[in-house]
């Protein structure tokens, strides 16, 4: 978190006290998300008196599935997951986003509800804004609807790449995979990533994480410690990723400009 933003569990302090400590709360300077730092300086003003500081921890909801979210958020820290869920409760992460992106990004296509359930894996902090704030400003504004767009299609081209390493690639594979998505969206090299979290990304037993960490460390990718992944050759693990790893990564730089 940065020295200079206080933050209530789950809630922004009042304005007052966050005047009178000095914070300003959407500095452009200061804002690390890089969606709202690509916005155009019309747009950037139309939003800033909007957004809210909030503190974001694990397993903090963005929304839930099939209930309207009364807020949009953009992280500028951590990393959100987006879960698939069966009525049998089976659970599979089908999306991930932290300062690149924004949730739920549902209300750019003007849906108020998605059947996912979207919460905080790696605790950070962001700004948030009212989800029908942020729709009115989206209509008046082209460049902040046409920003928004273009991430909600790169986040669908992520979901389907997901789809697609899920049946075709090795838990080797993907699990180097994932790593290196949090990796894009994480300062530095060491990633707050539980056996239980990587094993929901991929949808396999826990073991099954266990023993492909065993297969990044035995070639000096990773270094794994107890909730806690460190990458040790960031070009290496992309190599060993193989096709598993990158396209969506591109059509994110192609759109909307370099992702870390």
């Amino acid at each position: 978190m940065t020295g200079n933003a206080l933050f209530l569990h789950g809630k922004p302090k009042d304005s007052n006290t966050l005047a009178g400590l000095g914070v300003v709360v959407a500095d452009r300077e200061k804002i690390r998300n890089r969606l709202l730092s690509r916005l155009s300086e019309d747009a950037f003003q139309l939003i800033a008196a909007e957004l809210e500081p909030i503190e974001l921890p694990r397993a903090f909801e963005f929304s839930n599935p099939d209930t309207p979210a009364d807020h949009a958020y953009f992280i500028e820290a951590g990393i959100g997951s987006i879960v698939a869920i069966t009525p049998e409760g089976q659970r599979s992460e089908v999306g991930i986003f932290g300062p690149d992106g924004m949730s739920p990004a549902s209300l750019v296509l003007d849906t108020t509800a998605t059947p996912y359930s979207i919460f905080m894996q790696i605790p950070g902090h962001g700004l948030r804004i009212r989800s029908e704030t942020l729709r009115r400003i989206a209509l008046r504004n082209e460049n902040l609807r046409h920003l928004l767009s273009r991430y909600a299609y790169v986040l669908s081209v992520q979901t389907s790449y997901t789809g697609l390493s899920n049946s075709v690639h090795h838990i080797d594979e993907r699990l180097a995979r994932w790593i290196l998505m949090c990796h894009d969206r994480t300062s530095g090299d060491r990633i707050a990533l539980t056996h239980e979290f990587l094993s929901v990304m991929l949808a396999v037993r826990r073991s099954s994480v266990t023993t492909a960490l065993h297969v990044l460390e035995g070639k000096h990718l990773v270094y794994s410690e107890r909730n806690l992944i460190t990458v040790r050759d960031r070009r290496a693990l992309e190599l060993f990723a193989g096709d598993a790893y990158g396209v969506p990564e591109r059509e994110y730089e192609r759109l909307l400009g370099p992702m870390r």
